[in-house]
């Protein structure tokens, strides 16, 4: 019998797939010092992860020859050191399409509410509504549409390429950037069951920025900065940015100053360059539209993330 450790949880469907095909889940949330003992004296052959738990060096060392797959619910694996467990001889596996839809409709979810200024009026309802409702009415009357707009999409993935579909269906313009793009098939589809097909073409990072209303980032970035103040400078005076993929990919001083001094109008940030603790500029910054890390959290989502991982882990224990 596979036993299974999901430290920060799976989903109930994953979980009843698991355990109809043998496995042993223990869904136990163990302290990260506490962690290697665990796995060692329980016999743990599979450490199922989110973001929280950390797998580093020093536990694949110590877990070493007990510890067989490690899993990650969703696509990034920053917090594993993922070609070091897999020369020691473990099976590192992510669930990388899980997700894509409930990332994508965020990044929507933001730019209706940045364009529409719903970030802002949503705080400010409750506390003036009722006295400076048509002071507040006039404030806002600057909203504008998305169709007709252009996005450009730094990184051209599964979501990437999912978010275009979104915003092809919005009758917006779409453009993206990736090296390791040449051309691309963007499939919308319809509740009837039809569909229909876009090609994209990727095009350089100077050129996407300079014609895009609208930023929106989907690369890992390893921590490294790819829209920075040089990039930001760029861009369409009154653009926003959006940041669903990871912290630090967009620069947060660099954007603070840019929304600061108006070059950009605003910014919808899911992700944060140190979490769980964003600096408070960023949080306080009247131009952002916020949300806690949230990219995955749908209860659809997580449902495919639990059983697209245990499909990997019968796969690899069968």
């Amino acid at each position: 019998m596979t036993k299974i450790l999901a430290n920060d949880g799976i989903s109930l469907s994953g979980k009843e797939k698991l355990i109809a095909a043998g496995c042993e889940v223990d869904t136990t949330t163990v302290a990260q010092e506490q962690l290697a003992q665990h796995i060692l004296d329980n016999k743990v052959e599979v450490l199922l992860v989110r973001s929280a738990t950390k797998v580093r060096k020093d536990l694949i060392d110590a877990t070493k020859g007990t510890l067989k797959f490690i899993g990650r619910g969703g696509v990034g694996m920053d917090n594993i050191d993922v070609e070091y467990a897999r020369e020691q001889g473990m099976t590192v596996q992510n669930t990388p399409a899980a997700s894509t839809r409930s990332v994508a409709e965020l990044v929507f979810a933001h730019l209706f509410g940045l364009v529409r200024y719903l970030f802002d009026s949503n705080q400010k309802m409750p506390l003036e509504g009722d006295s400076q409702f048509k002071a507040l009415k006039k404030s806002y009357a600057a909203g504008i549409e998305l169709k007709g707009k252009t996005i450009g999409i730094i990184g051209f993935g599964r979501i990437g390429r999912e978010v275009a579909g979104m915003a092809f269906g919005l009758g917006m313009d779409v453009k993206a950037v990736d090296p390791y793009v040449a051309e691309a098939e963007v499939i919308l589809p319809f509740a009837n069951g039809s569909e229909m097909k876009f090609t994209v073409k990727p095009e350089p990072m100077e050129a996407v920025l300079a014609a895009s209303d609208f930023i929106t980032v989907h690369i890992a970035g390893a921590g490294k900065a790819v829209i920075g103040a040089k990039e930001i400078e760029m861009m369409k005076d009154g653009a926003g940015i959006v940041n669903t993929a990871r912290g630090g990919v967009v620069d947060e001083v660099a954007l603070l100053e840019a929304l600061d001094s108006g070059k950009l109008r605003y910014a919808g940030l899911d992700v944060f360059e140190n979490e769980p603790t964003p600096a408070l500029k960023v949080l306080m910054s009247p131009y952002t539209s916020l949300s806690p890390h949230i990219g995955a959290a749908t209860l659809e989502a997580q449902d495919r993330i639990g059983t697209e991982m245990a499909d990997h882990i019968i796969a690899a224990f069968s």
